[in-house]
C-alpha cells in the first residue's frame, strides 16, 4: 500500500491495486509514524480483515530538516550531532551531515546508517 497523507490522528493509505483507501489511527501505527513520508510503499499488516499496523523496510531515506552546520576537517569517527528529519524524527549524525543532505536511517534502532 501506499502511504498518501495524515489528517489529525488518522493516517490514509491506498491499495495501489484497488485504489481503496485505508484509515489507520496513531495508536496502530505507534512509532512507525516516524519514518512515514507521503507516497511511500509498504505493507500494511492485516488479520481477519482488518488492519493492525504497517511493517516499515529496514531502512528509509530521509531528508535532514534542521541541524547545525557542518565545518571543514569534521570526520565521522569524531562524534556526532543533533538532527531532525523531514518527518520529525531526531536522531544523531556525523558532523559532515548538512541540512538537504538526504540520510538513511534503520528504522529498527532509529540510528543514522549513511549519506545517500
Amino acid at each position: 500500500m501506499q502511504y498518501l497523507y495524515s489528517d489529525g490522528d488518522r493516517h490514509f493509505f491506498m491499495d495501489l491495486e484497488s485504489y481503496d483507501q485505508l484509515p489507520l489511527g496513531d495508536d496502530q501505527l505507534g512509532d512507525t509514524l516516524k519514518y512515514l513520508k507521503e507516497s511511500s510503499s509498504l505493507d500494511v499488516l492485516m488479520y481477519d480483515g482488518r488492519a493492525l499496523g504497517v511493517e516499515l523496510p529496514t531502512t528509509v531515506e530521509l531528508k535532514v530538516t534542521q541541524t547545525s552546520p557542518g565545518f571543514k576537517g569534521d570526520t565521522a569517527a569524531g562524534g556526532g550531532k543533533p538532527a531532525t528529519v523531514e518527518t520529525g524524527l531526531t536522531l544523531n549524525v556525523p558532523f559532515f551531515v548538512n541540512e538537504g543532505d538526504v540520510i538513511r536511517v534503520d528504522t529498527r534502532t532509529g540510528a543514522y546508517v549513511e549519506r545517500v
